[in-house]
């Protein structure tokens, strides 16, 4: 079999694999989706219970819409925030479901290596011309798969980042998991019970903790007896919340100004200049401490402190990666949050997303790497782009065809400006979860 004739490799059938595969077809070329979980976007599975900040009209791509619409699917208001189970069942799963994408997507299907075939990263003489081996695990056992390309969309939410301030789990963080939640828990249904009148200690300065600590408010009120601490790492909150009435999300907004009220009217400890590094198991629970200061104790700990890319299934290809962000090289100078304070992350697509090894392209949440601000619109105009460059089309590729919004309250210097900008997320913004 040619190269020309190798399908291409999509890793990951979540919104952003999906679309992916369906502007691949577009473009006459032929996709093979692995799936890790037992069914489509198994990690929105695990938000459904969220509500998502952004309306349909964001959270839908344009050649997906123009297949499912050619099956007579209607589309949803698009003015509507659907909850990640609705995101499921109005959309992704019909768009699964689509003859055109059911007969080339495998569930179960866990890739554990990708590499060239008969070539691991020393070697350079002839490697461009080598097809990519994804090594895959079924349930039948293990089998190599040739692609002619290969794109990463396997997303972040699978490795959170660990509640240790210095970016590896403080010490006790591992003994004491079982009673630490590093995603938005169900609080008001299947996981009520764990919480509902319990010492509870939220941390993380994003939009993942505001839908914690607004759902454990609400909880409160049937269980009086249920008591929250917020902690984050921040010395201030000033720059915390948000644009409130000037972010464009509404929802957005909206939940910031909540927390904002909920910390003014004292019916929220917040706990600022927090880096926690260390936990420990005590008669009356678990107390978390950083230096000299200890919080404490409490029953449970909800660590919703962002996501990073498991970069283990990439190891034998050649990189481009920031050391810092773990994103590609060209697209780290937009997206840092170190830096990257105002405005709107440009849209972006194949030549800020190209690595060192041709054909292989990190798409998605995952391509952000650490950075936390990513819009789903954005991963669909990475695969438009994408699949263009991978069809020849150089120009379609290098042409920018989104325009989004500002988002958020710029900080600069330390004085936060009454304008939009993007602020940090711990999420796609798909997910209310973090958006």
């Amino acid at each position: 079999m040619s190269e020309q004739q190798l399908p291409v490799v999509v890793i990951g059938a979540g919104p952003v694999g999906l679309a992916a595969a369906t502007h691949l077809l577009e473009r006459g070329l032929e996709p093979h989706v692995l799936e890790r979980g037992d069914e489509v976007a198994s990690s929105v599975v695990s938000w459904s219970h969220v509500r998502v900040f952004s309306p349909w009209s964001f959270n839908i791509d344009d050649a997906a819409r123009r297949l499912l619409e050619r099956r007579g699917w209607e589309a949803p208001d698009p003015e509507l925030h659907p909850t990640g189970g609705e995101l499921l069942d109005h959309y992704l799963r019909p768009l699964a479901a689509t003859p055109e994408l059911s007969s080339r997507t495998r569930l179960g299907a866990r890739v554990t290596q990708i590499t060239r075939a008969g070539f691991d990263k020393l070697k350079t003489d002839g490697r461009e011309h080598a097809p990519f081996h994804v090594l895959v695990e079924t349930d039948a056992g293990e089998e190599r798969i040739l692609a002619r390309a290969v794109l990463d969309a396997s997303g972040t939410y699978a490795t959170p980042n660990p509640l240790g301030a210095g970016g590896v789990r403080a010490p006790g963080e591992r003994s004491l998991a079982h009673r630490i939640e590093y995603r938005i828990p169900d609080l008001l249904g299947a996981e009520r019970a764990r919480y509902a009148g319990k010492r509870v200690l939220v941390g993380g300065g994003g939009h993942s903790a505001f839908n914690a600590i607004r759902d454990l408010a609400e909880l409160q009120q049937d269980a009086p007896d249920t008591h929250i601490a917020w902690a984050v790492r921040r010395p201030e909150l000033a720059d915390v919340f948000g644009g409130g009435e000037n972010d464009p999300l509404a929802e957005r907004g909206r939940l910031g100004a909540l927390i904002h009220r909920l910390v003014d009217d004292g019916a929220l400890r917040a706990i600022t200049g927090f880096a926690t590094d260390r936990l420990q198991a005590v008669d009356g629970g678990i107390v978390a401490a950083a230096g000299r200061r200890e919080l404490g104790p409490f029953d449970e700990i909800i660590a919703v402190t962002g996501y990073r890319p498991d970069l283990d299934i990439n190891r034998e290809l050649r990189l481009g990666l920031d050391s810092a962000i773990e994103s590609p090289t060209k697209l780290a100078p937009l997206i840092d949050p170190n830096i990257h304070s105002c405005g709107s992350v440009p849209p972006h697509g194949a030549p800020e997303l190209a690595h060192p090894e041709p054909g292989f392209y990190i798409i998605g949440m995952k391509s952000y790497g650490r950075a936390p601000t990513f819009l789903l619109r954005t991963g669909y105009e990475q695969v438009r782009s994408v699949a263009a460059a991978l069809a020849g089309d150089t120009d379609a590729a290098e042409r920018v065809e989104l325009a989004l919004p500002e988002t958020g309250v710029c900080e600069l210097d330390g004085r936060s400006r009454d304008r939009s900008c993007d602020a940090p997320a711990t999420e796609p913004v798909t997910a209310g979860a973090a958006a």
